[in-house]
């Protein structure tokens, strides 16, 4: 499979997480709206760097590599990417504890996280996700189904 092919099916499985993120923080999951905001991330990100041929490492936070990606990049991307990687660390932080809460202090995950951060969150990965989806329309010529 190439590098389009599998930006495609990572920009497809995002939008799948940020609809069941929307759907959970309706319901008040609001620990399961930020792990599904990270994913989303993760995955649009690594579908940038696939778009200009760039292969994603297997760590979650891509964001350095994106700063040193840049150039492969439109000037109107490059200039979102400083938000974009602080995003992609921001959300990377909060990976393991939006699933298993704070192991150390016992503290579950729905006591970590309240409607603001889950609204936070998801409204980062949306806009990640709008300017990854603008991104790969422009580089390749092709639309998601």
């Amino acid at each position: 499979m190439n590098n389009i092919a599998m930006a495609k099916a990572y920009i497809k499985q995002a939008f799948e997480r940020l609809k069941h993120a929307k759907e959970a923080l309706n319901g008040g999951n609001y620990p399961y709206v930020v792990r599904q905001s990270q994913e989303a991330v993760e995955l649009l990100l690594k579908a940038a760097l696939r778009i200009v041929g760039v292969e994603p490492p297997k760590w979650h936070d891509v964001g350095p590599v994106l700063k040193r990606e840049a150039d492969r990049f439109p000037q109107w991307f490059r200039d979102h990417i400083p938000k974009i990687a602080r995003i992609s660390r921001k959300l990377r932080r909060e990976r393991e504890p939006s699933m298993y809460g704070d192991e150390e202090s016992g503290i579950p995950p729905d006591e970590l996280y309240d409607e603001e951060d889950s609204k936070e969150s998801l409204n980062w990965a949306t806009e990640v996700y709008q300017l990854v989806l603008k991104l790969f329309k422009e580089l390749t010529n092709q639309e998601i189904e």
